[in-house]
Formats: structure tokens, sequence, C-alpha cells
């Protein structure tokens, strides 16, 4: 079991910004607080042991990817390939934000972290409402890796308090922020056709998707 430490999502300390950073770079594995619900994260870097380490935390099987936390919209181009201009009118309505977008992976994504699929890997991502995830990407100098923190088939946490004894007792570092401001999961969208096509409802409506896209 890592320290846990109290951060404010909006206005971190830089001591605690750099820990973090430092506890992912080392191969880590961090439960941490985003603008939706209670996350665990790793550096989203080639052959990260912390990356297999979530799924075991997680209780979960390795048939679903982990979505990526990147720092911003102008991201989405990176790891992105063939991006469609609703896609990116999504992002510039909701990022930072409760919204997560699936889009053709691009070359800097490695393999371990994509989802195979009949026209080519997949990768989700999403620029968070929260400044301490956006400045412990940009510490960290790449992508975090990350899902809900609570054990497969068991309620996303919303705040520090309500992540599992379990959960708390495998990471090795965990940051407090108190309550997520939304407390409801990410949107996720389809963004690899034509239009979108919404794969789960979460903090951001379907009408509001559409509508945006648009």
């Amino acid at each position: 079991m890592g320290a846990i430490l109290a951060v404010s999502q909006s206005t971190p300390d830089p001591e605690v910004i750099a820990r973090a950073a430092e506890v992912a770079r080392s191969g880590g594995v961090l439960v941490l607080p985003t603008d939706s619900v209670y996350g665990l994260a790793c550096a989203a870097t080639s052959g990260n042991p912390a990356h297999g380490r979530i799924f075991e935390i997680k209780r979960r099987e390795r048939t679903q990817t982990l979505p990526w936390f990147v720092a911003d919209a102008a991201d989405l181009s990176v790891y992105g390939e063939g991006v469609p201009a609703w896609a990116l009118r999504l992002a510039g309505a909701f990022w930072p934000g409760a919204l997560t977008l699936v889009v053709r992976a691009s070359a800097a994504v490695p393999a371990e972290y994509s989802q195979p699929g009949p026209d080519g890997p997949t990768i989700a991502l999403r620029v968070p409402g929260s400044e301490l995830c956006r400045q412990l990407v940009r510490a960290l100098g790449a992508p975090l890796a990350q899902t809900s923190a609570n054990t497969h088939g068991a309620p996303a946490a919303t705040s520090g308090h309500g992540v599992e004894p379990g959960i708390v007792a495998s990471a090795d570092l965990v940051l407090d922020a108190g309550p997520a401001p939304v407390g409801v999961a990410s949107t996720i969208v389809d963004a690899t056709g034509a239009v979108p096509h919404v794969l789960r409802a979460g903090a951001i409506g379907e009408p509001e998707v559409l509508l945006a896209a648009r």
C-alpha cells in the first residue's frame, strides 16, 4: 500500500503532481480523482507492468482496453488517425469534460493499449475536466491509461472515502480530493464512422452529443 495524499483537483500542489508523476513513471499504479469518478491509472507507455496490474486489481479480464487521459484537445490528432470533423467539433464542445471519444489509433499508440477491430485498432481518449489530471499528464510526458477505481461489477467510487479498501491497498499512491464534482461516468462515443454512435450514456446526454456533432 502506498501513501494517501490530499489534493485539490482545481489547484493541485506542484509537489503532489511531481510525486504522482514519478510514481507513474516508475511503473506504479495510482488511484486518482477525476471530474467524473475516481480512477485507477498508470503511464500509457510500452511494456509498463502497471498496465497489467490494473486489470488484476480490478479483477477484470483483459478483453477490453483502458481509455486514455490526454492533456489537450490537440492530442486527438496525435493519438487518433482519420478523426472525422464532427468528432473534432465534439472535442471542442465538451473537452475538458466527461466525454470519451473512441477513434482509430495512430502509430503513436503502443499495440498493447489499442483495441483490435475489423477496420484497424482503436483507442479511447478523453481530456478530463480536472486540472490535476491534465497537469499530471503533462508532468509525466505521456497519457494516463485509466479506468474506474472499483473491482469489476462494483459501483464506481465518487469520493476518496468510497474507494474500496482492497483497491487502496493495491495502489502505489492514492490521491484524495474528496467528492468528484460530476459523480457520473463519462459518455463514450464511437468516432470511427461517419456519424456519432453513443456507446455509453453518461454525464453528457445523447441529444447534446448529436446536436454538437452537427
